[in-house]
C-alpha cells in the first residue's frame, strides 16, 4: 500500500510503498478515505516537541483525523462489521482503569496510546485501529467533511465545554483557522455571542459568514480597547499558537472570565498575579476530548450545525501541505486522500 513514512525527524515525509498491516484480535483494518492534516502532525514530523519526540515510533505513518471503511475485523470485534464507516482520533486506545478514565476523563488516560505517534496513523491507504475507539460516522457527512472533526472539531468542542460556554455569554475566538472556524460554529450553536479575532481579513470575513456577531483585528489596539470598553469577554478561547494572542486575550477578559488554552506557543505563557486575582480569572487547559465528546461533535455536524471548511489534496502532496502550513497559507483544514473510489 502507499503511505507517507517518517524515517527521521525533519521537514518532510517519504511517500512510498509499504506492507499492508493486519489487525489484531481487538482491532479493525480500515481502508482510509480521508485523513486531516493537523499541526500536531507537523510537530511530530519535525520532532520539535520533546514530549512527542520521545514517544514517536520508528518508521511512523502519521495522521490522527481519519475516516474510512472497515475491511477486516479482529476475532474479538462484535460491534463493527465489514463496510462500516468509522473515524479514528488522537486516542488510539485508553486503559479504562486509571483515575482519569474512571472519572470520565479518558482524554487524560495515563496509559493512552496515541494514533499517528505511538502507532501508525492515517497517512496511508490502510490503517489498523482499536475497534473500541473507532466511532461510526453519520452517513450524511462526507469523509472529507468528517475527518477534521476527529481532532480539530473535538479539540475545540472540549475547550468550549470545559470553559462552560452557554447561552448569552460573550465568547471570543482568537484565531479563525482550522480549529477557530469550528469553535465559532459550536459556540454559536450553544447560544453564545461570538466575537472573532484574527490578523487576517479573509479569516475574519469567514467568521462573519459563520455567525460571529463581531470581528476584530487582534493586532489593532483600538479594536481591543473597544472590546474592553464593551465589558470584555466571559470566555476567551485561544486557538492560535502565538503567545501574543494569549497576552491580548487575557487583557480582554471580563471580571470572572475564563481563558481557555488550546493553541501551543513555543514559549511559556505568563500572566501577572495581581491582574489574575483582580478579576478572579480562570485559566483552563483542554486536551483533545473523549469518545463521548466526539459523538456529540458528530451529532452537531449531522444536524447541520457544524461544517468544516475543507480542501482535499492527494497523499503525494503531503510535504507541500506541510510547507503551506508553516507559512500560514491554509484556510480551514486540508485532508489527504489516496484511495477514493478504490475497492477491495
Amino acid at each position: 500500500m502507499q503511505a507517507a513514512v517518517l524515517h527521521e525527524f525533519g521537514p518532510s515525509l517519504s511517500v512510498e510503498e509499504v506492507a499492508r498491516p493486519a489487525p489484531g484480535p481487538d482491532d479493525v483494518l480500515i481502508q482510509v478515505e480521508a485523513c486531516g492534516v493537523c499541526h500536531s502532525d507537523l510537530h511530530v514530523t519535525e520532532g520539535d516537541q520533546p514530549a512527542l519526540k520521545g514517544i514517536t515510533k520508528p518508521l511512523l505513518i502519521p495522521g490522527h483525523e481519519v475516516v474510512g471503511r472497515v475491511v477486516e475485523t479482529g476475532a474479538n470485534v462484535k460491534h463493527l462489521a465489514m463496510g462500516d464507516r468509522v473515524g479514528v482520533a488522537w486516542l488510539h486506545a485508553t486503559c479504562g482503569e486509571c483515575g482519569p478514565c474512571r472519572e470520565g476523563r479518558e482524554n487524560l488516560c495515563r496509559k493512552a496510546v496515541i494514533t499517528g505517534v505511538m502507532v501508525d496513523g492515517g497517512y496511508a491507504e490502510y490503517m489498523v485501529a482499536r475497534a473500541s475507539h473507532a466511532l461510526r460516522v453519520p452517513e450524511g457527512l462526507t469523509a472529507e467533511e468528517a475527518a477534521p472533526l476527529f481532532c480539530a472539531g473535538l479539540t475545540v468542542y472540549r475547550a468550549l465545554k470545559s470553559a462552560q460556554v452557554g447561552p448569552g455569554q460573550r465568547v471570543g475566538i482568537f484565531g479563525v483557522g482550522g480549529l477557530g472556524h469550528l469553535a465559532v460554529q459550536i459556540a454559536r450553536a450553544w447560544g453564545a455571542e461570538v466575537i472573532a479575532l484574527d490578523v487576517d481579513a479573509t479569516k475574519l470575513e469567514l467568521a462573519r459568514k459563520l455567525g460571529a456577531v463581531q470581528t476584530l483585528n487582534a493586532a489593532n489596539a483600538d479594536d481591543i480597547k473597544a472590546l474592553r470598553k464593551q465589558g470584555g469577554l466571559n470566555v476567551a478561547v485561544v486557538t492560535s499558537a502565538a503567545k501574543a494572542a494569549y497576552d491580548t486575550a487575557f487583557k480582554c477578559l471580563a471580571p470572572g472570565g475564563t481563558l481557555s488554552v488550546v493553541g501551543l506557543p513555543a514559549e511559556p505563557l505568563t500572566f501577572p498575579a495581581l491582574a489574575l486575582v483582580g478579576i478572579e480569572a480562570r485559566i483552563v487547559g483542554s486536551s483533545v476530548g473523549t469518545r463521548d465528546d466526539m459523538r456529540a461533535v458528530l451529532a452537531l455536524a449531522a444536524a447541520g450545525k457544524l461544517r468544516c471548511l475543507v480542501e482535499s489534496q492527494p497523499l503525494a502532496q503531503v510535504n507541500a501541505v506541510f510547507e503551506r502550513m508553516r507559512r500560514g497559507q491554509i484556510n480551514g483544514r486540508v485532508v489527504l486522500t489516496c484511495c477514493s473510489g478504490k475497492h477491495d
